[in-house]
């Protein structure tokens, strides 16, 4: 159920008998042909216990549930949006960030800290997302927003690639994270850039990045 791209804003799906898909509430802009929308609530294959779970982090984006047969263009808010195909690999994702997904994946929440200890704990109270993350895990894909379009930055060993919190999307692939300080004297005395906190990304993989540290 493959996404198409029509502009940078607005991605096209399309949907076939016996196949579902999720999108955020609200995300819909038309559609043709007998499609179907209702409010999912255990959003994807996570199933009841995946929904509590993100109810408990916070990070339970309000989803629909897309049925029928014809196709559907998505977009909300004007924000830019990515296209990533998964192929059996895991996408960490902000909840707000997600605009539509295959409803063959499988959703479910992660502790930011299990992948950065305390830091990373620091790391959701520092970016305002939250200590939680969205993942989405199998074959399918995945349509994200972000604000000014989003880089693709290749993660390799023995090479940390360190991101601004805010600017931070999702990533994908073994990639541990945790968040590091830069704060010198000029951050000491009022003349720093105010970059005083990075995301350090390490392993491999990739990280998505918008450009712009606007929330959505």
């Amino acid at each position: 159920m493959p996404f198409t791209l029509v502009n940078s804003r607005i991605v096209e799906a399309a949907i076939a008998p016996g196949q579902t898909m999720f999108s955020q509430r609200g995300a819909m802009l038309a559609y043709r042909g007998e499609v179907a929308f209702t409010p999912s609530i255990t959003g994807g294959q996570g199933g009841v216990m995946s929904m509590i779970g993100r109810r408990v982090a916070n990070e339970a984006t309000p989803l629909m549930t897309v049925e029928g047969d014809g196709t559907v263009l998505f977009g909300h808010g004007g924000h830019h949006v990515q296209v990533v195909d998964l192929s059996g690999d895991t996408l960490y994702v902000e909840a707000d960030r997600l605009l539509a997904f295959d409803g063959t994946l499988r959703q479910g929440t992660m502790f930011m800290g299990s992948q950065g200890g305390v830091m990373g704990m620091v790391r959701g109270q520092v970016s305002g997302q939250g200590l939680f993350t969205t993942t989405l895990e199998g074959h399918g894909s995945v349509a994200v927003m972000a604000h000014g379009g989003v880089i693709e930055l290749p993660i390799t060993p023995g090479r940390e690639v360190h991101v601004d919190p805010q600017a931070y999307v999702a990533h994908r692939g073994k990639v541990r994270n945790k968040l590091t300080t830069a704060i010198g004297w000029r951050e000491l005395v009022g003349r720093g850039s105010g970059e005083g906190f990075q995301l350090a990304l390490s392993g491999t993989g990739m990280v998505y990045v918008q450009a712009s540290e606007e929330k959505l």
